[in-house]
């Protein structure tokens, strides 16, 4: 298995470690506890933030996907990773400290049960942070398709479409808006500490471009925070279980 064998459905995990993956982890410690936590990666992939959180922090990380093959190669450097559902997780309620959930809602049959079920093995007190495809970045950066072939890419432009052509051509993947997103969370004990939207790391542009890839990253960067991030790449939503 390569990581892209399961792209169209599953997505492309974190297979190396670069500025990108960096600066999320960053995020993540900056908005949950991480130091000495108990840390469940929901949707781990092959286990690269999972490993990274471990190692760096301390922290008592397990870790679940729904495919066998990644599990395997997660188990590698976190022995606590499983195969699961993230709409029916196998741990007790009010187990984690910590929730990431890194570019995975998108994927899941069910993103409201998914999102329940993450709510529900948080501790009161504790936090989900999590990154989701924004529905207003110019590119759909899982593929699409045509004519019944997957085409594996970013493809410009398709997020604009109407829900009915923009699922004809994507439907594997979802896209949120920010309501959307907050939606999934509708009558569960949580409250949003923060929504804001990031773009991303653009290691693979720099690797090509040079100078003028980090200079294009640095531009879009300092969009953060800004009315022009609404076409950023991603979503961080972060949000805590109430006591």
């Amino acid at each position: 298995m390569t990581g892209y064998d399961l792209a169209a459905e599953r997505g492309v995990p974190s297979l190396v470690w670069r500025a990108g993956q960096e600066r999320r982890l960053q995020m993540i410690a900056r908005w949950a506890k991480v130091q000495n936590a108990d840390v469940l990666i929901d949707g781990c992939g092959i286990g690269t933030y999972a490993a990274h959180i471990h190692q760096r922090y301390r922290a008592r990380v397990e870790a679940f996907d729904i495919e066998a093959e990644r599990v395997q190669v997660a188990q590698q450097t976190t022995p606590h990773a499983l195969i699961a559902a993230a709409e029916y997780l196998p741990y007790a309620a009010d187990r984690f400290d910590t929730i990431l959930s890194h570019e995975v809602l998108e994927h899941v049959q069910d993103d409201r049960l998914a999102a329940a079920e993450m709510v529900r093995v948080l501790r009161p007190g504790g936090r989900i942070v999590i990154f989701a495809p924004n529905r207003w970045y110019p590119f759909e950066t899982h593929g699409h398709y045509w004519r019944g072939e997957y085409h594996f890419g970013n493809t410009p432009l398709i997020n604009y479409l109407p829900n009915r052509w923009r699922n004809s051509l994507a439907p594997h993947v979802r896209a949120y808006t920010g309501r959307s997103l907050r939606r999934l969370f509708d009558g569960c004990p949580v409250t949003v500490i923060h929504h804001s939207r990031v773009f991303g790391g653009y290691d693979n542009i720099i690797a090509r471009l040079g100078a003028m890839g980090r200079l294009l990253r640095a531009t879009l960067q300092r969009l953060e925070g800004t009315p022009l991030d609404v076409i950023g790449l991603s979503h961080l939503l972060v949000l805590e279980k109430m006591t």
